[in-house]
């Protein structure tokens, strides 16, 4: 690889670092040309970029974007699983493939410019969908105003059935 190339590589690395949401880095040896396919494939289908990275390049990138504690991930050979819209889908969509292909190991991940490690990432890939921790935020905060609704209307409901039990009583 000449200067140049390795220059360009290093600013490519480090858009595609500054650009993302989650980055999961993970080593792919031992996986076959087939179960490598599979993955790209899982990924692509999730919007998440996948490509392997020279780990000094990685690592001169990372410098350059402010990411620090990155080294200690830079060992063997890495690849980059790169969302720039969904949090959780690199790491969802690695930890579901390594749980059949016991070759993939996820070594790390830069969560929003923060390193995690590989027990952040399983972390992060078992976390429910988006959709589902809205609906939950949603439930947690209508339950209150369904309580208060229930209690300012309480005296205006016991009045009701008092005037309804005086006119019962009245009418006999």
């Amino acid at each position: 690889m000449t200067t140049q190339a390795k220059i360009d590589a290093v600013a490519e690395i480090a858009e595609s670092l500054k650009s993302a949401q989650s980055v999961v880095l993970a080593e792919f040896k031992g996986l076959s040309v087939a179960q490598s396919q599979k993955l790209r494939g899982e990924l692509r289908k999730q919007g998440v970029t996948f490509h392997v990275v020279k780990n000094t390049l990685l690592g001169k990138a990372a410098q350059q974007v402010g990411i620090k504690g990155l080294e200690p991930y830079l060992t063997g050979p890495t690849a980059l699983a790169v969302s720039r819209e969904d949090l959780v889908a690199p790491a969802k969509v690695l930890s579901g493939f390594q749980r059949t292909n016991k070759e993939l190991t996820i070594k790390g991940g830069v969560l929003e410019g923060l390193v995690i490690d590989a027990a952040q990432v399983r972390d992060l890939a078992d976390l429910p969908p988006r959709d589902v921790l809205l609906a939950k935020v949603a439930g947690g905060m209508q339950a209150p105003l369904y309580a208060m609704a229930s209690v300012l209307s309480a005296p205006l409901r016991n009045l009701a059935y008092g005037l309804d039990a005086l006119a019962r009583q009245r009418a006999s």
